[in-house]
């Protein structure tokens, strides 16, 4: 709780209310709403509408101040934000002002939350990689030892995946693997003929191992009113085709057509309200991020999906006299496990012999490389496993960035395309570790007069190991290709940086040492659904949304028939 003065507030009926816009509270909003439920989604960030507020989605670099680069005021502005991939000079509105959302974190062991600040939050900004966990993932904790065992078993989330997959569009290959399975694909994005001839030349060699193009959330033909992909490789600054899932395009358009939406943004819900008589979840209390004017809303169910990290602050919070340490918080395991893939490590080199063919098009998409580590035999120096991302490309006129020259030559140089390269990273599982975990730091507030988060994660021993195989396996798949100049590469492993933060409401079967049950659903409040990153009981190594996706609609489909049964009043 804060020291602001809660005497003046109103109160406004729900049937529902879900915190948060992105990829999770998109979903459950759509989904409560089709099903006849009056939601509120509140989002702390600003409105922002499909299409009209894509005010840079057609400017070409050069006609931006500083050709769509960050500026020093930017990064002192934005000193996390701006070092994301997406954080461009067009796109540097999405994101949130570091200055005044603080967290902090142990001296030497920095985190990076990334975070969006507007309605959609980071479905506009996304990689849009998806992929399904398989039961090498669903078993790995019980197998191993390591956290606790997931409650759900695969089969159990198919037929959710295949729900969620045939709304949002997924283009991509079938490929028959165990530990990564298909799903209900769109037509895939071709491969460029160097990545065919070093996916012909791996698979050869190792047969264990497969490249195939990655599957995402770029639609391939016309889908659900939206138009196919164009192949702008714009994706960042929004999409005024929908040619990619978000929010914007899909989820909200979907809950505003039943009539039964009311959207809020600017609205930062402080904490959750519990009715200890009714030992219920009744609403959260709302700061209006413009006025400061405090507001309670109540409803029938609460779903949190403000992401892994708000949800948790939201949670901390929300402590009283029955939760001390934080609301739902009997098991003590609220804010613990934090988990984050670590990646930026791989190698890259050029592929000689291929300089008459060239490509069309900004591809919005890479290769994949599905886990081959411990599916079948188990490494000698780290459990778990990889999966890799990459793609070849040729040198453009950009060359010239790092060339010297001038004159007629030197410019007539660049209209020619220059070597072909091919390049992959590996994004690896964590392990949960109840070391790694957020709490609050109540001497550093945040512009709302809230406690800033405590953030205190690390990589450990088994990431590690994992890394330098990832380095080894990416080189040895080039050279076998017949790469040269092949190099290795490993950036510092920051936690957060892969913006896959995750774990920290874990669901499991046992009350005393989960938060969530296999639904979705609090073990201590069952009117309480928490469905975003948070309740992640292992990280897998693949791009989370999709699961993300598919449990919300499973909860919310829970959800609905409790409500139905009297269970959830």
């Amino acid at each position: 709780m804060t020291n602001l003065d809660f005497t003046m507030t109103k109160t406004n009926e729900y049937d529902a209310i879900v915190v948060g816009s992105g990829i999770s509270g998109g979903w459950a909003a759509k989904e409560l709403c089709e099903k006849g439920l009056k939601t509120l989604m509140l989002e702390r960030g600003k409105k922002l509408d499909h299409v009209i507020d894509y005010t840079n989605t057609n400017t070409p670099p050069w006609e931006f101040a500083h050709r769509d680069q960050p500026t020093q005021a930017d990064k002192e502005t934005y000193p996390i934000q701006s070092t994301v991939y997406a954080f461009k000079e067009a796109t540097k509105h999405l994101w949130i002002k570091d200055l005044e959302n603080p967290y902090t974190v142990p001296e030497g062991q920095p985190f990076s939350w990334i975070r969006g600040d507007h309605v959609g939050g980071r479905s506009l900004m996304w990689g849009r990689q998806v992929y399904r966990l398989s039961d090498l993932d669903f078993e790995a904790n019980a197998k191993d030892g390591h956290g606790v065992d997931w409650p759900v078993r695969y089969k159990e989330i198919a037929p959710w995946y295949d729900y969620v997959e045939k709304f949002i569009g997924v283009s991509g290959q079938k490929e028959g693997l165990s530990q990564l399975p298909d799903g209900q694909f769109l037509p895939p994005f071709d491969m460029n003929c160097v990545e065919q001839h070093v996916k012909k030349s791996m698979e050869a060699k190792w047969p264990d191992r497969n490249l195939t193009i990655g599957r995402v959330a770029n639609i391939t033909q016309d889908h659900n009113g939206r138009i196919k992909c164009q192949k702008r490789n714009l994706c960042f600054r929004g999409c005024p085709y929908g040619s990619y899932f978000s929010t914007q395009s899909s989820t909200w358009p979907a809950a505003v057509a039943t009539g039964n939406l009311t959207l809020q943004p600017d609205s930062m819900v402080e904490s959750v309200i519990y009715n200890k008589e009714k030992d219920r979840a009744s609403g959260v209390r709302v700061i209006d991020a413009n006025t400061l004017e405090v507001t309670e809303y109540n409803a029938k169910v609460i779903f949190l999906c403000a992401s892994t990290l708000g949800t948790t602050q939201i949670l901390l919070n929300s402590a009283n006299e029955r939760f001390s340490d934080g609301l739902a918080n009997n098991s003590g395991q609220l804010g613990l496990n934090l988990m984050d893939h670590h990646y930026r490590v791989g190698a890259y080199g050029t592929i000689e012999g291929f300089e008459d063919k060239y490509y069309f098009g900004g591809r919005p998409n890479g290769i994949y490389i599905p886990r081959f580590r411990n599916v079948h035999d188990q490494h000698p120096d780290f459990i778990r496993g990889y999966g890799c991302q990459g793609g070849a490309r040729r040198e453009g006129w950009h060359s010239g960035n790092q060339r010297k020259g001038f004159g007629a030559d030197f410019k007539d140089s660049l209209t020619k395309p220059g070597p072909w390269s091919f390049g992959m990273g590996g994004w690896g599982e964590t392990l949960p570790d109840e070391r790694n975990k957020v709490t609050l730091n109540r001497d550093k507030l945040d512009k709302f007069g809230l406690p800033a988060l405590h953030i205190d994660a690390k990589f450990r021993e088994n990431e590690y190991n994992m890394r330098k195989d990832i380095k080894s396996s990416a080189a040895e798949i080039i050279e076998n290709a017949g790469g040269k100049n092949v190099r290795e590469y490993e950036a510092e492993g920051i936690p957060g940086f892969c913006i896959h933060e995750m774990g920290t409401a874990r669901m499991g079967h046992d009350p005393k040492t989960s938060v969530l049950n296999k639904w979705n659903q609090s073990h201590d409040i069952k009117n309480l659904f928490i469905t975003d990153g948070s309740f992640m009981t292992s990280s897998a190594c693949q791009n989370p949304s999709l699961t993300y996706m598919a449990f919300t609609a499973r909860a919310v489909d829970h959800c609905v028939k409790e409500i139905k049964k009297g269970n959830i009043r």
